[in-house]
């Protein structure tokens, strides 16, 4: 008892050390206030949305619990603060805490009305095109998810059939879905807290892919979900590859400590973490995953308690875990814990190459050319995979409350993917505590999460979640961690 009040306590303390870390994050070595430059415009969207109604227009300026402008400001925030040295969301609305948009209704369209606004979006008092767009795409399916998706009677999103009928409207309202291209997408995987050598791998790795005619979807962030786009880019250029798709796939609660990184030329932003990574396995024709951190594991577990449905037996689908020879040990301790979890069989649908970039990418071609016969095969279509089963466990979305977290269901009682589908849920909750706002909210004003399981598997889960802690993939390189979950 003595023990559990002496750790809540330390707990406590690192909670106020870490707010005040994020307090003077935008602070100068002697200790004063860094005001961050602004600047005050107005501004066209860019090639979007560039006509709302009367009524789209006032729900875009509610301030209340049932408007939308509070979803717009924190969204638009994260891709003008491109850039941003932190990956705590709740630190970039404090530091621009004066930072508001409006959409202004005309009659030759819309506007948007910037007040404070980072200096960093602009060049010579001009907003930087690509950050135009993406601003523009926040806005577009903001509106479109709300009127369309959320508020329309024809997509049940209790149901699968629903819930995948509405991610594929999203991504066609986007225009991200191409009927006329074959298989190209690579989904690309990790952490945005990675060190130098990874970044550099993904980013040859990226290279290798766009010299083989790949195109690259990432989360759209810094890090691993940048390198292999801007690799990619060089390789496009190389072989004059006019067209190149950098696709970026975001939603409200990550992208202000994943903003757009430049490269990015679609951009999407999903409702929610579940039809996020639903977008992702639905558009993508292969996937490889970087070192990473919980995020990470999150996917890779999304992503095989699927593919291990028996009704996704036959599916090709490539998966590669990589990375440069220092991150052999992290590929380890992932196979181990994926193997425990998920029994043995799991390794047999994906494969591990360490340090050796080409070899990754003629794998993938190879993995992709199988894809391309299966889906010809089966007449299925080559821009949207229909065929794959997702169980509505990887469906709903998973609210992570202290009383969700401590009810998950973390044991071997149960189905394969119904455990992959509650650790995916375990991640995810430590995801939020770690950079989301309402997470970190949360963790402040109650201590953190706390996870109950099997003894094993508890004990596996912690030597995991410690070894992302030594080796710094919690949080941006050189920030202290403090965790945001308890054991027990």
């Amino acid at each position: 008892m003595e023990r559990d009040v002496a750790d809540r306590a330390r707990m406590e303390l690192s909670f106020m050390e870490r707010r005040r870390m994020r307090r003077d994050l935008y602070c100068r070595h002697d200790k004063e206030p860094l005001m961050p430059e602004t600047i005050s415009t107005t501004i066209s969207p860019e090639g979007s949305l560039e006509v709302l109604s009367q009524q789209e227009v006032n729900r875009l300026r509610d301030t209340s619990a049932n408007g939308l402008h509070d979803l717009l400001r924190r969204c638009a925030l994260a891709v003008l603060n491109c850039g941003s040295p932190t990956d705590d969301g709740l630190a970039v609305m404090e530091a621009y805490r004066d930072f508001d948009i409006e959409v202004l209704q005309q009659d030759r369209g819309i506007r948007l009305k910037l007040t404070n606004a980072p200096a960093e979006a602009f060049v010579d008092g001009r907003m930087i095109r690509g950050i135009r767009e993406h601003l523009s795409a926040i806005l577009r399916d903001i509106v479109y998810v709300f009127n369309e998706i959320q508020q329309h009677s024809r997509f049940d999103l209790t149901t699968g059939d629903g819930t995948t009928n509405a991610v594929f409207h999203i991504l066609r309202n986007a225009g991200t879905l191409k009927p006329s291209r074959e298989p190209s997408l690579v989904v690309c995987w990790g952490g945005h807290s990675i060190s130098r050598e990874e970044y550099d791998y993904t980013k040859d790795v990226g290279y290798h892919l766009g010299l083989r005619d790949l195109d690259i979807c990432t989360g759209c962030g810094p890090g691993a979900m940048k390198g292999p786009m801007k690799g990619a880019n060089v390789a496009h250029a190389k072989q004059r590859r006019r067209h190149g798709r950098y696709l970026g796939i975001s939603e409200p609660g990550i992208i202000a400590a994943e903003s757009p990184n430049p490269i990015v030329n679609e951009l999407v932003v999903m409702p929610d973490i579940e039809k996020r990574l639903e977008a992702f396995v639905r558009v993508g024709h292969g996937i490889i995953i970087f070192p990473g951190g919980v995020g990470t594991a999150e996917e890779a577990l999304y992503l095989l308690g699927i593919l291990l449905h028996p009704e996704n037996a036959d599916t090709p689908f490539p998966v590669i875990f990589s990375g440069p020879p220092s991150a052999a040990d992290y590929f380890k301790r992932i196979d181990e814990f994926l193997r425990y979890t998920l029994g043995d069989e799991v390794c047999q649908r994906y494969r591990i190459i360490i340090d050796d970039p080409a070899k990754v990418a003629r794998a993938m071609r190879k993995g992709i050319d199988e894809v391309t016969e299966f889906r010809r095969a089966h007449n299925d279509a080559f821009y949207y995979n229909w065929r794959l089963n997702v169980q509505p466990g990887f469906q709903q979305p998973f609210e992570p409350t202290h009383e969700a977290m401590a009810a998950l269901q973390l044991h071997h009682d149960q189905p394969i993917h119904e455990l992959a589908a509650n650790l995916r849920r375990a991640f995810s909750g430590i995801v939020a505590g770690n950079v989301k706002e309402p997470g970190i909210r949360a963790i402040e004003a109650h201590g953190p999460f706390r996870l109950h399981a099997e003894a094993e598997l508890m004990a596996r889960l912690d030597a995991l979640l410690n070894s992302f802690v030594a080796q710094g993939r919690m949080k941006l390189p050189g920030s202290h961690y403090v965790p945001c979950y308890t054991l027990g």
